[in-house]
């Protein structure tokens, strides 16, 4: 069968297990996209992601990437496809648009020049033309506009995939399926499943987390009970595939409800949402094994005779702050009734106000940023056992021990401000789904110290006061941010980590500031990347050159891409996810090459094709290049500013030897490929005869992110080509 691109979307922050989905159905995953997933495979993969994924939204079948620079570019371009292919002449369709440039400035004309176009290729001499039908059309084409092209497919789901069939009645939202399949999987409710172990919900509402628990252990498909999907009038729909794989689907489902042993469990004090979930699990079949009834959670008993299992529930968390401090005793509720029921088992709970998880007195051991619908939450995840428990500190309450504030005015002038930040860079963060951002950055000149935000966990950078400062009078201010910084940004003061940033010179970037092999995983634009915020002087990831990642990572597709000084590799992890043909990636620091090499093997990138190499990389350019080591398409260059390590031949400043080294990489660079050459020395001045040579476009601005427009000397950045 014929090879076919798909783009798969989900909910923002599940792009990873999507694509472990994917892999597990038999795709390639071709790069990652923010709520998304291209993959590649038969029209019978494309068929499986409809019919069993848990976590997709909606599957797009690639037609083509067209011009979309123009209204009329854009007209032709789609005018000149094969659509009797895809739709009779006499069928109905409509247009699913997505984005906007310059030329098409919103997605209604967007669609019209779409409908157009497709309308007037089909249009026969006898006027017979398609219609155009937004409630029941024969097949739904899907153009995202993305600058100045198009991606143009045909979506062979239909309605939302996240729809099954067993959620029919109106009324309050509840949880999306596939959200509720992410987090079963997060908790790791698979594994616990293995082992023998059952479900419980103790705030279970209309049932969606126990049904599709339930449905996992029974290998029942998502897709099983729905009626209609957008390819079944398609006109490339293959129905006897399509037949086979629902026969095999079935068969699967009726072993797996004979086999399976696990039970589900679920309480509600709400009457009506228990008979709304009562009727959910008679739709899919699941009545002799889903048990729910009206209790309140005070009255929660844990009936499972299972050794092991998991809580899994997501209560209510309030959109006021009124509300919220209202909910405490129900969080604190829980905790109790969990730690004399559910010794022994896992929780999971999913919220938007995790500061109300104090109150549960237990310590989480992971958290995942994820959304409801368009709010922020997280899911948090405990081992409910008695060396797990700690002491219930009620929202807003101070710990027992905390540094000593000297000035409390000036320490509130901090927390002010540290409140407006978290509703503003914060806030677009997690719009914009970034783990890792800059929150506050010497805003105040009572603290001098940049902090950022990795997960749940603060990184906090005091900059060395200068000599005129008192030493005891910089100590009081620090010890009043550390005071403040938990509370305020409701995080544990034991995830906050300090450390005094000073110019470095020499060896000293490389040095070890501790040993404490804190490694954690944090995710950006559908990367993984490895960080240690204590062992080292740098995170591993520099947070300023995050546009500068993604746009590499957005230009990789097919191309051979080069990172020269690559530190930990991110930026070669985005162009590999990009989907990068081939990398290559010099540093002469074993330590972060390691490093990189982790990173690389987290995203699953083969080391054959994404190839590392210790060299210095001032003698590398040198050097006659090696097979492999030229032609390249993308190069990113970003030298430190200043080096004179014992390993490398000679003493590197930025300022003096720049311009060697960019005519150095420039005869490594394909004719029409990129260099993007960056450094964060402030005084640097580019040197003025590059520009006689090259084409040198300034791009500093682009590669600014919100969380870093309070000091836009951080970096600079040109896109440089040759003539």
């Amino acid at each position: 069968m014929s090879r076919h691109e798909f783009f798969v979307s989900c909910p923002k922050g599940i792009e990873y297990l999507l694509a472990d989905e994917l892999t597990a159905l038999g795709l390639e995953v071709l790069r990652h996209a923010p709520a998304g997933i291209w993959a590649a495979g038969t029209l019978e993969k494309g068929y499986s992601i409809c019919l069993w994924s848990r976590l997709a939204n909606r599957v797009i079948l690639h037609l083509a990437t067209v011009d979309g620079r123009s209204g009329d570019a854009l007209y032709d371009a789609i005018h000149g496809m094969d659509w009797d292919a895809h739709l009779l002449v006499s069928g109905k369709f409509r247009v699913n648009f997505i984005g906007q440039n310059e030329s098409i400035r919103n997605t209604q004309y967007g669609t019209q020049r779409v409908k157009d176009a497709i309308v007037d290729r089909l249009r026969k001499p006898s006027g017979i033309r398609p219609a155009v039908d937004t409630k029941d059309p024969d097949i739904t084409v899907s153009v995202r506009l993305n600058r100045g092209e198009a991606q143009v497919g045909i979506d062979l789901s239909g309605e939302s995939l996240h729809k099954r069939g067993y959620r029919t009645e109106k009324g309050v939202a509840p949880l999306r399926e596939n959200l509720a399949a992410a987090l079963l999987i997060r908790a790791g409710w698979p594994g616990i499943l293995a082992s023998g172990g059952d479900l419980a919900d103790p705030m279970c509402g209309s049932g969606t987390l126990l049904i599709e628990g339930a449905m996992m252990a029974c290998d029942m498909a998502p897709g099983l009970k729905r009626d209609e999907f957008g390819f079944r009038r398609w006109g490339g729909h293959d129905a006897r595939l399509w037949d086979k794989l629902m026969e095999d689907a079935r068969e699967r489902a009726a072993i797996g409800l004979q086999t399976s042993r696990a039970r589900f469990r679920g309480y509600d004090e709400n009457a009506r949402v228990i008979a709304t979930a009562w009727r959910n699990i008679e739709r899919m079949g699941l009545n002799d094994r889903v048990h729910v009834e009206k209790r309140a959670v005070a009255e929660f008993r844990n009936e499972s005779q299972a050794d092991t299992g998991l809580v899994l529930t997501n209560p209510p968390y309030g959109e006021r702050l009124s509300e919220r401090k209202a909910l405490g005793p129900l969080y604190e509720t829980l905790g109790e009734v969990l730690r004399q029921e559910a010794q022994g088992w896992e929780l999971g709970v999913f919220t938007g106000a995790p500061e109300l998880c104090h109150g549960l007195g237990l310590r989480s051991h992971r958290q995942y940023k994820l959304f409801n619908g368009q709010l922020p939450a997280q899911l948090l995840l405990f081992t409910i056992s008695a060396e797990n428990e700690a002491r219930v500190r009620r929202p807003g309450e101070a710990d027992e021990v905390r540094p000593r504030i000297a000035n409390p005015e000036r320490a509130d002038m901090l927390r002010n401000r540290l409140r407006k930040n978290m509703k503003q860079v914060g806030q677009w963060a997690r719009k914009n789904n970034i783990e890792c951002y800059r929150l506050y950055d010497a805003d105040m000149p009572e603290f001098a110290l940049a902090i950022d935000c990795y997960g749940d966990r603060v990184h906090v950078q005091e900059y060395a006061p200068p000599k005129s400062v008192d030493a005891r009078a910089a100590r009081e201010r620090l010890g009043e941010a550390l005071a403040v910084i938990p509370d305020t940004l409701g995080v544990d003061p034991e995830s906050v980590v300090c450390k005094q940033r000073q110019r470095q010179s020499g060896t000293s970037q490389y040095e070890k500031q501790s040993a404490s092999g804190e490694f954690f995983t944090v995710h950006e634009a559908g990367c993984a990347l490895r960080v240690n915020l204590k062992d080292y002087l740098d995170t591993g990831l520099f947070l300023d050159h995050r546009p500068v990642r993604q746009w590499l990572q957005a230009n990789a597709q097919g191309r051979r891409f080069l990172n020269l000084f690559c530190y930990t590799g991110a930026a070669t992890v985005h162009a590999g996810v990009g989907g990068a043909r081939e990398t290559l990636s010099v540093d002469m620091s074993r330590t972060y090459l390691n490093w990189a090499r982790e990173n690389l093997e987290l995203n699953k990138l083969d080391e054959k094709r994404h190839r590392l190499l210790q060299a210095d990389c001032l003698k590398w350019l040198e050097e006659r290049p090696g097979k492999g080591e030229s032609d390249f398409d993308l190069i990113f260059m970003d030298p430190p500013t200043f080096s004179n390590s014992a390993r490398m031949e000679g003493v590197l400043d930025v300022q003096r030897d720049h311009g060697h080294l960019v005519r150095q990489a420039m005869a490594r660079l394909k004719s029409d490929g990129v260099l993007v050459f960056s450094n964060n020395f402030r005084r640097f001045r580019l040197d003025e005869s590059l520009s006689t040579e090259f084409d040198v476009e300034d791009v500093t601005r682009q590669t600014i992110d919100k969380d870093f427009v309070r000091n836009t000397r951080i970096h600079q950045c040109w896109h440089i080509r040759h003539r």
